[in-house]
């Protein structure tokens, strides 16, 4: 079993939570490594710490697919979506650290982003549109 093959093994059968305990049980699997290599092999695999656990996630398209968006004040946001696009729009979101997001929690094909302070509802929720309109969060 190739290394790329025993990652994605163990993503699918384990609940792994840091990357030493990923080095662990790869090296008891035959692939022993430093750390800079795995992380290179799980960014090669799209494999994500989500929600406090490593996973594997599928890169969004170059053109995200069509979303609609639900402000429900004060303080969250609601996008609805394809089916199997919640996650990584999710991931796209939080990595973006937009000022004001205390957090998303994602679906299938709903993600809900709480946002921290209701002063800050309007900015999120226009930077949220832009972003996932093809421009850069404010």
């Amino acid at each position: 079993m190739t290394l790329d093959e025993a990652i994605l093994q163990l993503v699918e059968q384990r609940e792994i939570t840091g990357q030493s305990d990923f080095m662990d049980l790869l090296k008891q699997a035959g692939h022993a490594m430093t750390q800079p290599t795995l992380s290179r092999h799980l960014k090669k695999l799209g494999i994500h710490k989500v929600t406090g656990r490593y996973q594997q996630v599928e890169p969004l398209p170059e053109n995200l697919p069509a979303f609609s968006l639900t402000q429900v004040p004060p303080n969250l946001v609601i996008i609805r979506t394809r089916p199997g696009y919640a996650q990584p729009l999710a991931l796209k979101l939080d990595q973006q650290k937009i000022e004001g997001v205390g957090g998303t929690l994602a679906g299938d094909d709903t993600v809900f982003i709480a946002v921290a302070s209701p002063a800050r509802f309007g900015a999120v929720a226009d930077a949220v549109e832009v972003l996932l309109s093809g421009g850069a969060a404010a």
